[in-house]
Formats: structure tokens, C-alpha cells, sequence
């Protein structure tokens, strides 16, 4: 048996199941023996596409997903998405074919390593053919155990290589234990917890993985403290009557002033970052901050932590109500009726009342998203785009849960809205993805709806288009710059998603949305892409955006990973 296979069925038996890219020479013997272990193959149009669905996969499974690409250009083109997903902590195994050590002067040559060294990814190389098995199972552990992307360089010659009679044995990927908290943080905890006023839970995505979202919640009854996310935990406390929503630029007004009057903020697997806090303004300066995460270097990277502590989530949240439950707090924070009131009627952004601006040819984007909100399905996977448009789909759609809402931000990329959808689509069968897109992050990506096509994901894209990079044009336009840089023709985007097979309608009125229910309520085996003439102006989220940069720029948020 060759290396290739070797590792291809390895994998296999490891439980690798779901794997996306584009096969050419160098990754074509190791793709077809993991497809013939049981995996199934998506063939994507971009190595960009493949490694985005990928991320979106393992996110929403919480299992390991693989991309497997060409050596040199093909991890090349793929290098976005995988830093993504880096910054993420997807745990995501990229095979990435690699030239011969000896053949320097081939085209396809670069040193892999370094470049993802470069970009902060981690990566291993099989060595020979007697170790290879064992330091691809190696890689897969990575992944699976320490929630890492990782890629596994893979050189052509070892790749061919026969494997040899005394190969090393594959090591077996250890049982993954949750970290315990010590009993003395717990009460720590639990202590703060019994004396503060107005506590706030806030959950990340660490809360997220752990599977926390119940013993948050029984939490959140015994302390009397009210109930928030990060952005990339939406929807962990859904329909939860103390919840109020996001914390941070996707706040509302209702949820910033709460959060921002707290005087005990505890961040559950998350990193409270300048997103989360929009740049310290929801933290207030007297509040008392306690950080739990299961990596040591995440706590109080980005704030000032008057309590860390290293534990699993789940765990630390379960350990800390049973101290409550023995000795319970004399008051119930500010779980009062007057709160209750205040969360009920502002909890969703499309409550705040706004001037429609929407006229004949133009829609308003928040009247648009409103509308659509009542006629997709309620089962639903909401994946967000960058631009001046993303607060749009992000808050007014609603989510059923936390499996329903992928926002791929970390790199602060635009152009990766589709390809986010498509793999948090075939994830959750049974549900419809919408991608919530502007015209310049769809002009970047559209060739994956072929993808979408092929594999019958049943896929909603709402164009937000504006004929412009919104972002660019309220950043600079405000100070007299030219746009002319930045904005664009008329581009006939229903057409375009026609060519692909996909449905399509042109939306300049609410009117126009009959075609949506159409879509909704027939097979929904074609993606319907729904090109939105919206009325411009600046979003709620632009000067959160721009304050974030600014923050970023000044070294205060360089890892926006949680």
C-alpha cells in the first residue's frame, strides 16, 4: 500500500467523514482514499470555497471537517479561508499536498511551513514512509483534542512511497477530558456572584463547544444575573426569558444599557474582546470582570481580569451552582419586573422604530430583512458577510439556536457569506441556509453557487446591494474623499445566479418578495439568490466597525478568536 492511501483510510477509521476541495495530481490518491473510507467528498469550484465550507462544517458539527488542496497554489488559494479558521479555533485537518525536498525548481515549490507560519497556523509534514501514518494521526489529534486547524503537509515522493513492513503503528487519538476548575476559584466565583447587584453571564464560543447553554442558564436562576453572548454565540440562549441577546457592536440600545450597568461581568469562554465590549464601552469602569477559558493565554488578553480561571465551561458553570445552591444568595439581582419590561421590548433590533426610507425603486434593508424574517423558515442557518450591511441579517433574522448562526469575522474577510452558508447548510439538514451578502463580497464568490447547485443545499442568498463597498464609502465619503474607487455599475446580479441554475429575484419592494414565498414553499432544491436594491446610508454598525478598527490598530485587539 502506498503512503497515500495509508493515511486517506487512517483518517477514515478515525472518524473523518467530511471533507471539501479541489483535486488535482497531488491530492488525488489521498482524496480517493479517504472517499473510499466513507467520506463524503464536495467538490468546490475555489480552494477558498472549500476551505470556508469546511470551517462553517466543523463549526456547526463540532467535529473535525477536512479540506484537501494541491501543493502550492492550491493551499495558496485556500489560505484565507484557512486562517479564518485558525483564528477561529475550527478544528479543521487540511491535507495539503507539497513538493519533493529535492525538487526546488518546481513551479508549484514554496516553502508551505513558513507561510503558514507567516500567517499563525499550524502545521506538521510527514517525514518518511515508515512514520507517516503515525504523523498524519498525529495532525488529526491536533485537531480533534486541542481544537486547532492544522495542516498536514504531504510531499509527493513520501506520498508515493510504498508503505514499508516496520512502519511505526498509527497512535491512537487519547479520550478528551474536560479541564476542572480548582475548588478555590469556584468560590471565588461563587462569592462574587452572591454579593453583586446587577451580575451578567456573558457566553462564547467556548460556552458554545462546551455544550453549556443549560447550566448557563440554571446559573443565571441562582445568581440572579441576566443573560448575554459574543457574537459568535448567538443564539445559545434562545427563548430564555432572561436573555438579552448580544453583547457588543450587535447590541441593542435595550441590551448595551444593561450590560453596561453591570457591576459583574463574567465571560464564559470568551475573550471579551473590543467586539464584544464595542472597545470598552458596554464594560463599565467599576464593574468587576472574572474570565473562565480552558486556554491560560486567552484570559485577560483584551481586558483587565480581576478573576481568571482555567477550566472547561461546562464543568466550572456546573461546580459553581452547586456552591450557590448550598449557600444561596439573600437577593434576586435584578431579576425584577421593571428589567423583565425593559428586555420584552427591546429585545430585537426590528422593535426600534426607524424612518422607512424605502421608496418605488429602492428598499430599506431593515424593512427588507423584517419582511423575510416572517417568510423564511423558522429552521434556519444565518451565515453573515462583512459591510456596512451585516448588522441586518445578523440581528434582525432570527435563529432557533446556536447551530443556527455562523459569523465568519475573525479575519475580517468579506467575500466568504456563500461558501459560510453552503457548508452550515449540508451540516444541518432539514434547515435553510441564508447567506446575508453585500454585491462586492457576492462578486467575490459567486462561483460557489454552482456548488450549492450541485449538491442541492436548499440556499437562500440576500444580496444587500448597493452597487458599492458600503463600508468604504460611509468611512471616507463623511470626509469628502472620492468614491469613485470604491463603487461600481449596475450589475444584473439575478442574472448572474441564473446562469448557475439557481432562482432569482430582483427585490425594489416589499411587493416583490411573493417570489421568496414561492421559493419557501416549493422544493427548494434550486438556491434562490434574492438581489435587493436597498437604500443607502450609514449602518448602526459602521461606527462600531470603525471603532474596532481603531482599537486594532492601537494593539488592543489583535485575536479576536473567541
Amino acid at each position: 500500500m502506498r503512503v497515500a492511501e495509508a493515511i486517506g483510510r487512517e483518517l477514515g477509521r478515525l472518524g473523518l467523514d467530511q471533507v471539501f476541495g479541489v483535486v488535482g495530481s497531488g491530492n488525488f490518491h489521498v482524496t480517493n482514499a479517504l472517499v473510499s473510507s466513507g467520506a463524503r467528498f464536495v467538490a468546490t469550484r475555489h480552494e477558498a470555497g472549500a476551505a470556508i465550507m469546511a470551517d462553517a462544517y466543523a463549526r456547526t458539527t463540532q467535529r473535525v471537517a477536512a479540506v484537501t488542496v494541491h501543493q502550492g497554489c492550491g493551499l495558496t488559494n485556500a489560505l484565507t479561508g484557512i486562517t479564518e479558521a485558525a483564528k477561529s479555533r475550527t478544528p479543521l485537518l487540511v491535507l495539503a499536498a507539497d513538493t519533493a525536498g529535492w525538487n526546488t525548481l518546481s513551479n508549484f515549490n514554496i516553502d508551505q511551513p513558513a507561510v503558514l507560519r507567516g500567517l499563525g497556523v499550524h502545521s506538521e509534514t510527514i517525514t518518511s514512509p515508515r512514520t507517516a501514518v503515525q504523523e498524519a494521526v498525529r495532525a488529526f489529534r491536533r485537531a480533534a483534542v486541542d481544537r486547532r486547524t492544522v495542516v498536514l503537509n504531504l510531499p509527493l515522493d513520501i506520498q508515493d512511497a510504498e508503505v514499508p513492513t516496520d512502519a511505526l503503528p498509527p497512535l491512537t487519538p487519547p479520550v478528551l477530558e474536560p479541564a476542572v476548575a480548582g475548588p478555590r476559584s469556584i468560590e471565588a466565583l461563587a462569592d462574587l456572584l452572591r454579593t453583586a447587584s446587577r451580575p451578567v453571564l456573558i457566553a462564547g464560543r467556548g460556552a458554545r463547544l462546551s455544550g453549556a447553554r443549560e447550566v448557563l442558564a440554571e446559573l443565571g436562576d441562582v445568581s440572579g444575573a441576566l443573560l448575554a453572548t459574543s457574537g459568535v454565540a448567538r443564539g445559545l440562549f434562545e427563548g430564555l426569558e432572561w436573555s438579552v441577546d448580544v453583547s457588543g457592536g450587535f447590541s441593542t440600545p435595550m441590551a448595551a444599557d444593561l450590560i453596561s450597568s453591570a457591576d459583574l461581568v463574567v465571560a464564559w469562554g470568551a475573550s471579551l474582546n473590543v467586539w464584544t465590549l464595542r472597545a470598552g464601552e458596554l464594560l463599565n469602569p467599576d464593574a468587576t470582570v472574572v474570565q473562565i477559558d480552558e486556554d491560560p493565554a486567552a484570559i485577560g488578553t483584551h481586558v483587565r481580569v480581576d478573576l481568571g480561571i482555567v477550566g472547561d465551561v461546562r464543568t466550572t458553570a456546573a461546580a459553581t451552582v452547586e456552591s450557590l445552591r448550598a449557600r444561596p444568595r439573600t437577593s434576586p439581582g435584578w431579576r425584577t419586573t421593571e428589567v423583565q419590561e425593559r428586555i420584552r421590548a427591546g429585545y430585537r433590533w426590528r422593535d426600534e422604530p426607524y424612518t422607512d426610507t424605502s421608496t418605488d425603486e429602492l428598499i430599506d434593508p431593515r424593512t427588507l430583512t423584517t419582511a423575510l424574517n416572517e417568510i423564511l423558515p423558522r429552521e434556519r442557518v444565518v451565515a453573515i458577510d462583512g459591510g456596512n450591511f451585516n448588522g441586518y441579517p445578523a440581528m434582525f433574522l432570527d435563529v432557533p439556536d446556536e447551530r443556527g448562526y455562523l459569523l465568519t469575522l475573525a479575519f475580517q474577510s468579506i467575500g466568504l457569506g456563500i461558501s459560510t452558508a453552503i457548508g452550515g447548510g449540508l451540516a444541518s439538514p432539514g434547515r435553510v441556509a441564508v447567506a446575508g451578502v453585500g454585491d462586492g463580497g457576492f462578486m467575490m464568490s459567486h462561483v460557489e453557487l454552482d456548488t450549492a447547485v450541485r449538491t442541492e443545499v436548499p440556499l437562500v442568498v440576500l444580496v444587500y446591494n448597493d452597487h458599492a463597498y458600503g463600508a468604504e464609502v460611509h468611512h471616507f465619503g463623511p470626509e469628502g474623499h472620492p468614491l469613485h474607487l470604491v463603487e461600481f455599475p449596475e450589475t444584473d446580479i439575478a442574472a448572474i445566479a441564473r446562469g448557475y441554475g439557481c432562482e432569482a429575484v430582483t427585490v425594489r419592494t416589499v411587493d416583490d418578495l411573493k417570489a421568496v414565498r414561492d421559493w419557501v414553499e416549493g422544493s427548494r432544491r434550486r438556491p434562490l439568490v434574492i438581489d435587493a436594491r436597498i437604500t443607502d446610508f450609514a449602518s448602526w454598525m459602521i461606527a462600531h466597525s470603525f471603532a474596532g478598527e481603531s482599537a486594532e490598530d492601537t494593539g488592543r485587539d489583535d485575536d479576536p478568536a473567541h
